[in-house]
């Protein structure tokens, strides 16, 4: 048994190809909205995030604002999308450990596994690629 180095590409059939681009679009437009939502609203975003205890609320909700804005971006026109995708993995996963753990609260709870599930989405996208219908197609 031999391990490649190399990640897999996405299938190039066209229901394949579609399936991927779908996919790219349900994942991105999450983000895409709520980075514009932020960047757009950086005093009430900055004053939850300081509500949750975040250091620099306001550079953190513009950073954070920047990069689910243009990861998400990424992600949908397949530019650099491995690369987006595995950025807004780990943010995924940081954003759920910070703000989403009180189990107790049934919704955090769904957040919470949602988030992971979207997290998953992204990994996916990033080992295998963004498919046929991408700028950058390697």
């Amino acid at each position: 048994m031999s391990l490649s180095t190399t990640a897999p590409a996405a299938s190039t059939s066209g229901a394949g190809s579609i399936a991927v681009l779908v996919g790219r679009i349900l994942l991105s437009v999450l983000f895409i909205l709520a980075g514009f939502g932020k960047l757009t609203a950086i005093g009430g975003t900055a004053g939850w995030f300081g509500s949750i205890g975040l250091p620099a609320p306001t550079v953190v909700a513009v950073v954070v604002g920047l990069l689910e804005f243009f990861g998400g971006l990424a992600v949908l026109a397949g530019f650099y999308s491995r690369i987006a995708a595995v950025a807004l993995a780990i943010f995924t996963i940081a954003a759920s450990l910070i703000a989403h753990t009180d189990f107790s609260d049934m919704s955090q709870a769904l957040f919470f596994q949602k988030n992971l599930g979207i997290a998953g989405g992204f990994l996916l996208l990033a080992v295998f690629g963004p498919g046929a219908f991408a700028i950058n197609r390697r």
